[in-house]
């Protein structure tokens, strides 16, 4: 699980509630269901006309990789491919299955079940290399729908806005009901800024990072997989992925 996330998202919600306790009225002053709805519903509904429904379909799963799924670390599988390595230069491929049951990473099982089929390390390289493409794309899907949404939430803000500006200038005969109209008209921004600075463009950007993390794993796993079906000692498929580290971490792989 990602805290960092989870932290940050409840550190941003506590300071803002925080800021509307503190005030006058309290917090129930800053609650208004038609303005949560223009927002929410609107930008739902207009995410739903931009996007095809098959990309949709799984918005709450790609919501829930930024905050609760745990990657492995480029060390870490370097340290595992290494072990497969010298697991199959002792005894064979063939020895790789019994290691699959303890593997959770989808991709790095079917890389490691192509090479027990006796695929050949071009072939190999060739479908993980359009497995992960793939896999980059669904990732950068998710990203421009948390993207767009985090443009249509302010703007469905402003719409609601106006909406209660109208309704609310329809009737001056009560001046003291001008102001609590104009305070119920700009909660509608108020939540379109909320929506699209606090959940959806930072998990856009979350998103992205996971994105860039994936690949590098990805192309990590692909070179040392080729590498395990090729035969190469285990010390020059180290040093060989020690490539994709940055200098500062290289020598967690040496201890």
């Amino acid at each position: 699980m990602d805290l960092n996330t989870i932290i940050g998202a409840g550190l941003a919600f506590l300071l803002i509630l925080v800021a509307m306790a503190v005030g006058p009225g309290g917090v129930m002053i800053f609650v208004h269901i038609p303005s949560m709805v223009i927002v929410l519903g609107g930008s739902i509904a207009v995410t739903m006309l931009a996007f095809p429904i098959s990309d949709l379909k799984p918005i709450i799963k790609v919501g829930l990789v930024a905050v609760i799924r745990k990657q492995s670390t480029p060390t870490e599988e370097i340290d595992r491919i290494v072990n497969y390595a010298n697991l199959a230069r002792k005894e064979g491929l063939l020895a790789l299955e019994s290691q699959l049951q303890e593997v959770d990473d989808a991709f790095f099982s079917k890389g490691i079940q192509l090479v027990i089929d006796g695929f050949g390390a071009d072939t190999v390289r060739d479908i993980m290399e359009l497995e992960a493409e793939w896999e980059n794309q669904r990732h950068e899907t998710g990203r421009k729908i948390m993207d767009q949404m985090g443009a249509f939430a302010p703007a469905f803000g402003m719409i609601g806005t106006l909406v209660g500006l109208v309704q609310m200038l329809q009737d001056l005969s009560d001046p003291s009901a001008i102001g609590i109209g104009m305070a119920t008209a700009l909660l509608t921004t108020l939540y379109g800024a909320m929506a699209a600075n606090m959940v959806f463009i930072p998990l856009a950007g979350k998103l992205e990072m996971v994105a860039k993390q994936d690949s590098l794993l990805r192309a990590l796993m692909i070179e040392g997989i080729v590498a395990i079906q090729s035969g190469e000692k285990p010390q020059l498929i180290k040093e060989k992925l020690k490539g994709f580290l940055a200098p500062g971490i290289r020598a967690a792989v040496e201890a």
